[in-house]
């Protein structure tokens, strides 16, 4: 299904453009969040005589920065084509109300618009998870390293490199509740915005205009949706921080063990011969049952209650200032930017985007 005025080319190169306008501007503040998060936090940035922050703080603000860039590009791609898509399909497929007098459908709008970024976003985690397990634990490495720190932080996945994706539930979890509160936010916000400039005979229907309005619009519910999942954030960082050293400690540990007769099972993994073969083969496909490391499965719920004995309350809302400042310039930027893109590319063929086709 093709919106009218554009193509799935058009919001792809809209998409990713404007995620990479994002990625250069506020990588730093997203940086300094990350650092805020960590439980190396006052280990590595704090003066514990003084407890003011350290220089090493606000070095090295564009770690991991590549990593991100990479996958940013097509997962935000994604992301807009599976939400243009899915909202359009939702749309078309929602029966009008029997009480009301517009073409308002029987499902609300803003439902529609809450599974269609919940959908997107299932989509997009999962190309953009590897990419924020890098980026987050490249934003850790000390900086003035010999060695670059997204390189540093590929080795310790080297021998396990399905641990990029341990940080999946985490993200999804954290982007889930964000998209689901900020688009029908955004959605409300933009549309009360353009109807008073109308009424007020303000509107003058240009490119700018209405970059400006998506921009204001996403800014705000985006500060408002990144303030509440604050808590979500700081579980995900914890998470996503912990999958390098756990790569990097399964690595050590294969190493320290003797080698194998040569049997693996399903998974690649060596199993012994004779009668504990299937239970190796079971402990690998359950590691949990089978005492490895907890950290490498561990909870959510459990990292969070382990934040609250440490840090108490306030631990969980570690950074939401921050983010929300981030947010609001991340996300007016990027959806401003978005919005712009796809009028402008379809006005260079002469085409016309109508206002119910755009986000």
């Amino acid at each position: 299904m093709s919106m009218s005025g554009n193509t799935s080319s058009d919001i792809l190169i809209a998409g990713a453009f404007a995620a990479f306008s994002v990625d250069l501007l506020v990588y730093p503040l997203d940086t300094l969040k990350t650092r805020f998060q960590s439980p190396n936090y006052y280990r590595y940035y704090v003066n514990p005589t003084t407890q003011a922050p350290k220089p090493a703080l606000f070095r090295g603000l564009y770690q991991g920065l590549f990593s991100v860039i990479i996958a940013t590009l097509p997962s935000s791609g994604a992301f807009f084509t599976t939400y243009e898509q899915t909202k359009s399909l939702l749309t078309y497929l929602n029966p009008p109300s029997a009480h009301s007098s517009s073409n308002a459908g029987l499902i609300p709008a803003p439902i529609i618009h809450s599974t269609a970024s919940s959908i997107a976003e299932l989509v997009s985690c999962a190309i953009l998870t590897p990419a924020e397990v890098i980026k987050q634990n490249a934003q850790m490495v000390k900086a003035g390293s010999p060695t670059n720190a997204t390189l540093q932080t590929l080795k310790k996945f080297r021998s396990n490199p399905t641990a990029l994706w341990r940080g999946y539930t985490a993200l999804a979890g954290r982007n889930l509740p964000f998209t689901a509160l900020q688009f029908p936010m955004f959605e409300k916000m933009k549309l009360a915005i353009k109807e008073y400039r109308a009424r007020e005979g303000l509107a003058t229907g240009t490119i700018l205009e209405s970059g400006i309005i998506t921009a204001v619009s996403a800014g705000s519910a985006g500060a408002v949706a990144a303030v509440v999942t604050t808590p979500i954030d700081v579980v995900k960082t914890r998470i996503m921080l912990s999958a390098a050293d756990d790569a990097a400690h399964e690595a050590a540990k294969s190493l320290s063990q003797p080698k194998s007769n040569g049997l693996v099972d399903a998974f690649g993994k060596s199993v012994e011969k004779g009668k504990g073969t299937l239970k190796a083969a079971a402990e690998n496909l359950n590691p949990v049952a089978s005492g490895q490391k907890k950290s490498s499965s561990s909870s959510a719920w459990r990292i969070g209650k382990e934040i609250m004995r440490e840090k108490g309350f306030k631990g969980l809302w570690r950074g939401g200032a921050l983010r929300a400042v981030w947010t609001f310039v991340g996300s007016g930027l990027y959806l401003g930017v978005y919005e712009s893109g796809r009028v402008y590319l379809a006005n260079r063929r002469g085409e016309h985007v109508d206002e119910e086709d755009l986000l």
